[in-house]
């Protein structure tokens, strides 16, 4: 079956940001991360890793895992996929 357009949407507007393709390139070599270490590691604001990370795994690019009061992140199959193909852009 094929994706509805709104759905194909959704998954281009999960890599819209540079932001976001540098949260997947993190995640992709650092699995298991959480905001606070996210947002460590890329010097940029907590809230704004937040809502990137909504966006990352309403696009399926990012599966979280819960663990207490801490949620770890990580790269979904689909995630690295498209990775791959930005790099195809280049």
């Amino acid at each position: 079956m094929k994706k509805s357009y709104y759905q194909l949407e959704r998954i281009v507007k999960g890599v819209a940001n540079h932001r976001r393709i540098e949260i997947l390139e993190l995640l992709k070599t650092n699995p298991e991360l959480s905001l606070d270490n996210i947002s460590e590691k890329l010097s940029v604001n907590f809230k704004t890793i937040s809502e990137h990370i909504k966006r990352l795994a309403a696009a399926g690019f990012v599966l979280k895992r819960y663990e207490g009061h801490n949620v770890r992140h990580k790269i979904t199959n689909r995630g690295s996929t498209i990775l791959k193909f930005l790099r195809t852009l280049e």
